[in-house]
């Protein structure tokens, strides 16, 4: 936790000195924030990170010579300094986070640099006290989707690292206690990569999965379709009116709420602007009170990395209402917010890591 009577110090790196200015000014009007320094490129910000020891570096994905993602490879594991990138839409942000970066802020239109001020700097606070988790290069997965050559919609992520394929896991197969549940998923800063490492532990015929990823305008498909190329399972953004089934995960799409809707025996997804819940839209809450109102099946809920608490006051709902419920632990998660509210308020019956939660899902499942 970093401490609230400290200023967070910040270095601001992009190669437009335009960008900077802008950045720089916009983040110094938060009491929270110091901006201590600014680079033009990776080898001055290197320079600077020694001199200067900020707390927290936002980061431009584009710059000239060596680009962001190549430059967090190699500085996050000897510096394991918390990083939020500054992107335009574009997909190799998902690169630059499975190599270490805390979060991401997406450039801003024109018009509406106060808006993205306010949202950088509310990722810097959160950043300040996150936990780095430097990852050098993601493995192929094997049995999965993009090791196979499926196509998926959306240009192709580059293959990096040479860590070992994880087994496909084993079907759960034709169960009719399994095609009656359902499993929702909330995550915030540091959720990409930690939603990533349960769903590809998943196998293709999953109970239908719903996942909320706090995450600006225009990533949300670029997101679904990583994982679509990455997992076993069918996942892509949610559409109104979808129907659920096993084998199909879907992601709430930026800026619109996801609830659950249930006629009869079937259930289907609505994704409607509504008004912000818990501060957020989309906003785990608004999955989870929906899932605790209208599921009369069996279902699990799923609260991972994130500052603040939304999903917390929901998933006790869900539990309450009898569902199955696992709260990612303090030691894996890059924020230790949202799960922790959730753990204190007892919405919470088992904590396991990223990288176990999709076991202990999956034992539960055998029980149903």
């Amino acid at each position: 936790m970093f401490p609230a009577n400290k200023k967070i110090r910040v270095l601001v790196v992009d190669d437009s000195v335009l960008a900077r200015t802008m950045i720089s000014n916009g983040l110094n009007t938060s009491p929270r924030i110091e901006v201590v320094g600014t680079a033009f490129n990776a080898k001055d910000a290197r320079t600077k990170i020694d001199q200067l020891k900020p707390d927290v570096m936002t980061l431009d994905v584009e710059m000239p010579g060596m680009n962001g993602i190549d430059f967090l490879k190699q500085l996050l594991p000897a510096v394991p300094l918390p990083v939020i990138l500054v992107s335009s839409l574009d997909l190799r942000v998902f690169d630059a986070l499975s190599a270490g970066a805390v979060d991401f802020v997406r450039k801003p239109e024109p018009g509406k640099n106060e808006e993205f001020i306010r949202s950088l700097s509310g990722k810097v606070i959160s950043a300040a006290g996150a936990k780095v988790r430097p990852r050098p290069g993601a493995p192929a997965l094997a049995g999965s989707k993009a090791a196979a050559g499926f196509p998926a919609g959306g240009p192709r992520l580059p293959t990096t690292g040479a860590a070992p394929a994880l087994p496909a896991p084993p079907l759960l197969g034709s169960r009719p206690s399994l095609d009656a549940a359902i499993i929702a998923l909330g995550a915030s800063t540091g959720g990409t990569e930690a939603t990533l490492e349960v769903m590809k532990r998943l196998p293709a015929d999953i109970p239908p999965m719903l996942i909320v990823q706090h995450m600006p305008i225009g990533f949300t498909q670029m997101y679904a379709e990583r994982l679509n190329r990455l997992c076993h399972m069918e996942v892509r953004e949610a559409r109104n009116g979808d129907e659920l089934h096993r084998g199909l995960a879907l992601l709430a799409p930026a800026d619109y709420q996801m609830r659950v809707v249930r006629s009869g025996t079937r259930y289907s997804v609505s994704c409607q602007p509504g008004e912000k819940v818990s501060g957020h839209r989309p906003s785990v809450d608004a999955l989870f009170f929906s899932m605790a109102e209208q599921v009369k099946c069996k279902m699990a809920g799923i609260i991972m990395t994130g500052m603040g608490r939304d999903g917390a006051d929901g998933l006790l709902k869900m539990r309450q209402a009898g569902a199955y419920t696992i709260g990612q632990d303090k030691e894996s998660s890059v924020v230790y917010g949202m799960p922790m509210v959730a753990y204190n308020i007892g919405a919470v019956q088992i904590q396991g890591s990223c990288e176990d939660i999709a076991g202990i899902l999956l034992r539960q499942l055998q029980k149903w």
